[in-house]
């Protein structure tokens, strides 16, 4: 596969993988959200206190409404927020909080981008993906905004400690690392968890 995100093949792999994860059946959703939600809650490193970021399902995303209800009370749930600067800041937000749609029609935290928290503050994120492979790597809509607001974090020194989440049906072959991409520390669907290799270069 070509390394430009922009090629026709990637493009066409994301069209592809989009609709085969809008046309998971609902029961099968619900199973699967409540199933992941158990593996994020089990990983090593999942926080008892501090912020942690999830995001708001569109386009057949996997959900995370489960795992937020689970989470322990010590945490703060956020969802993410489009910043000025083409980066992710995030806002605290529970069910029945405000929210305003941004320009790509998702709904955030009804609060100036400006007053949200950096990726800094962090103590996990959990991202949604489009695909992935065997090795932990994630294929995202290609816009770049997680690996823009993640790229100041070395990823053998979290947290932020980063979770790609998706469906099994999500899988593909190998998928070529780019120089931008930050890796996730972890991908897990509603059958699996694939814990990332730490890296020393």
């Amino acid at each position: 596969m070509p390394s430009d995100p922009t090629t026709p093949d990637r493009a066409s792999l994301r069209g592809d993988l989009r609709a085969q994860r809008r046309a998971i059946p609902a029961p099968q959703r619900i199973a699967a959200a409540d199933a992941l939600a158990n593996r994020l809650l089990a990983l090593a490193f999942a926080p008892a206190r501090g912020y942690v970021a999830g995001y708001w399902a569109m386009d057949g995303e996997i959900a995370l409404h489960s795992w937020q209800l689970r989470l322990p009370r010590e945490t703060v749930y956020c969802l993410p927020v489009l910043h000025d600067d083409n980066t992710l800041r995030f806002a605290p937000w529970r069910p029945g909080d405000g929210l305003v749609t941004n320009r790509f029609g998702i709904p955030e935290p009804d609060i100036a981008p400006s007053s949200a928290l950096p990726a800094e503050a962090l103590s996990l994120a959990v991202m949604p993906l489009v695909g992935f492979d065997g090795d932990g790597h994630r294929l995202g809509m290609g816009g770049g905004w997680y690996d823009r607001s993640f790229a100041f974090r070395n990823r053998d020194m979290p947290p932020p400690w980063l979770v790609g989440v998706g469906f099994d049906a999500q899988q593909v072959g190998q998928l070529p690392l780019e120089s931008w991409d930050v890796l996730p520390d972890a991908i897990c669907t509603e059958t699996r968890t694939l814990l990332a290799e730490p890296r020393h270069d």
